[in-house]
């Protein structure tokens, strides 16, 4: 089961929709997913589940395991301030080290208001995902001037869709 995972915690995020998108693409290709939000995650979790208190909280517990269990990943990843987000960052930091995210396989989905697409934001976090140990797609769809390609929650932008097709079916196959 492949494990979407949505790079905010913001309320009615547009990483919300895209990752609907991404699922129904993978519906369609005959492969079951979950989506797993970061807005889920406990709201004291850097305080109670981090460092010293690791393995102290039993919510982000059960998140945690839902990301342990997962050998393949998709994250959608907005740009906030030319990088990702810092709860997507926590959250990275809250999971066990090294095992769970070593020798397993991801790929990045990049979203931005603005016209680059969160492709420095991939490449940070493509660079944290090495230092991990997860094998990370090399097509990294970068979906640029996002609300200007969606409506009514889908996106009209006839080569995002071709691109995350082309991802998911690559996904698949690594």
């Amino acid at each position: 089961m492949v494990k979407i995972i949505v790079g905010t915690n913001r309320k009615d995020s547009v990483s919300k929709n895209i990752a609907s998108i991404y699922q129904e693409i993978l519906e369609n290709l005959n492969t079951p997913s979950q989506i797993l939000h970061l807005e889920d995650l406990p709201h004291d979790f850097v305080f109670s589940a981090l460092y010293e208190n690791n393995g102290k909280n039993p919510d982000y517990n059960a998140f945690h395991q839902k990301v342990k269990e997962g050998q393949k990943f998709v994250f959608i990843v907005p740009e906030y301030n030319g990088s990702f987000p810092g709860i997507l960052k926590a959250f990275i930091d809250g999971m066990t080290y090294p095992n769970s995210f070593r020798n397993k396989k991801c790929a990045l989905v990049g979203i931005s208001s603005g016209i680059g697409g969160g492709g420095i934001a991939l490449s940070h976090l493509t660079d944290i995902f090495h230092y991990l140990g997860m094998h990370v797609l090399a097509l990294k769809p970068k979906l640029a001037k996002i609300e200007e390609n969606m409506s009514d929650n889908l996106l009209t932008n006839r080569l995002y869709m071709d691109l995350l097709h082309s991802q998911a079916q690559m996904l698949i196959d690594f």
